[in-house]
């Protein structure tokens, strides 16, 4: 009876290490983890995609599990842990510094590569842009950063005002600082700054209305996942009040906004790709510097200027790497 026992007990324990093998993926598995929804994030996706091939990676030879949050930033710390426990290879955390925030809180050991709007020091990402240490790099995309660059497009398109209405999704985790950069930048240009907030789809007609009962001569869209995904509704609510208005990307003015100042999202994509490439062939994610843009492009649509009657200088148009006539 022993002897029997103890044979069904060592088949089970072979079966057992059979089948965990079987549940295995052929493939290494990389988690995307995302502030961002799927539909607004197409071209994005693609260019990852395209990152990964440059480190010889495609779907033969690698899998990709997708979460989305939708905007919905308290949905990420769930999002992150399922991915960990799906046992992936490395985590692309993108869609704004909260999911690499999340990532980071949900792992220790598995490498992550995080895309970042905000500065990815001061928000507790890495210690350190040169040398990151731990489990996590990546691509600093430093929109929030240049909050204070786009006020002083803004008063150059609008030399007049001297009330700015900035919103912002209290949520995001790069607010803070940003909102401390254009208030600075505020002082010494002698603007008043209003902050606004919007954190859901439904709070944004309501802070339009507010901010445009202060009557602003400016508006800045302050750097969001959330708030570029709402960027139709932004676009048109800022025609319908007539206030002129700056953007971190240039997806914004694609849609019909007036101006936008930041660096090649897509790209940055790009770079996540490679990056996460780079792990899955052996690289330490603690020796990889943290990747910033070299390049800031500024789009003007000039159709959108003549309709709120803004006469351009020249200086302003020849700085601009694009006019959209």
């Amino acid at each position: 009876m022993r002897r029997r026992e103890f044979i069904l007990g060592l088949g089970s324990a072979v079966f057992g290490s059979v089948a965990a093998r079987a549940q295995k993926s052929p493939v290494p598995v990389i988690g995307f983890l995302s502030g961002r929804s799927r539909e607004d994030s197409l071209e994005e996706v693609k260019a990852f995609h395209r990152g990964l091939a440059e480190r010889g990676f495609d779907d033969t030879n690698v899998s990709i599990e997708f979460r989305w949050a939708n905007g919905r930033y308290e949905q990420l710390s769930a999002l992150a842990t399922e991915l960990v426990n799906r046992g992936v290879a490395v985590i692309a955390a993108v869609g704004g510094g909260n999911s690499g925030l999340a990532a980071k809180s949900a792992t220790s050991s598995i490498p992550i590569v995080f895309a970042s709007g905000g500065d990815a020091v001061k928000i507790g990402l890495v210690p350190s842009l040169a040398r990151p240490g731990a489990n996590v790099t990546g691509v600093n995309i430093i929109f929030g950063a240049l909050g204070a660059k786009r006020l002083e497009l803004l008063h150059e398109l609008v030399p007049t005002a001297t009330t700015v209405a900035m919103l912002v999704n209290p949520s995001y985790a790069s607010t803070p600082t940003e909102v401390q950069d254009v208030e600075n930048a505020g002082r010494v240009l002698g603007i008043r700054i209003g902050v606004f907030h919007a954190a859901t789809a439904m709070e944004i007609e309501p802070a339009f209305r507010r901010l445009a009962n202060e009557k602003p001569g400016g508006l800045l869209i302050a750097d969001d996942p959330f708030l570029q995904s709402e960027r139709q509704q932004l676009v048109r609510l800022a025609e319908r009040h007539s206030i002129p208005a700056i953007y971190f990307s240039r997806d914004f003015v694609d849609d019909g906004g007036l101006m936008s100042y930041g660096p090649n999202l897509v790209d940055a994509y790009r770079l996540v790709g490679v990056y996460t490439g780079r792990i899955l062939q052996g690289d330490n994610p603690a020796e990889m510097p943290v990747v910033q843009p070299a390049k800031f492009q500024t789009v003007i649509n000039l159709k959108v200027a003549k309709a709120l009657g803004l006469s351009l200088a020249q200086s302003i148009l020849l700085r601009a790497d694009e006019v959209i006539e």
